[in-house]
């Protein structure tokens, strides 16, 4: 029942594009008891169908500008293949050190930042 409650979560939040691993990986390790490496591992498994079905909703809607999808899409791969070499041979213990400091630095970086948008709409109305 934990794994299908901590799936469901992951997917609400990905199909919402925050990054569903943000909160299945840290869950798998505390609460699962999984091992690092193999819930990292799970994650980029459990992202394909979940955002193969969030694409579809997000194309339906019009909400993907293509002007950056193929820059992104190739830095991304770039990206992913250095991730996926460096994971492999740090230890479980740095690896959870380095994720923590990065959903730190995001999650203080999206408590001060502004919303651009909403600070567009404020513009536009004056």
């Amino acid at each position: 029942m934990l794994e299908v409650l901590l799936g469901f979560i992951s997917g609400v939040i990905s199909g919402m594009g925050m990054g569903g691993g943000t909160v299945l990986i840290p869950s798998l390790v505390l609460f699962a008891g999984i091992d690092q490496k193999i819930a990292q591992g799970i994650n980029l498994l459990y992202f394909m169908p979940s955002a193969v079905s969030a694409l579809i909703l997000h194309i339906k809607n019009r909400h993907i500008q293509k002007v950056f999808l193929f820059f992104l899409i190739g830095g991304g791969l770039l990206g992913a293949g250095l991730g996926s070499y460096l994971a492999v041979r740090f230890p479980n213990e740095l690896l959870k050190k380095v994720f923590a400091v990065f959903l730190t630095i995001m999650g203080i970086y999206e408590i001060f930042s502004k919303d651009s948008k909403e600070d567009c709409k404020k513009t536009n109305k004056n």
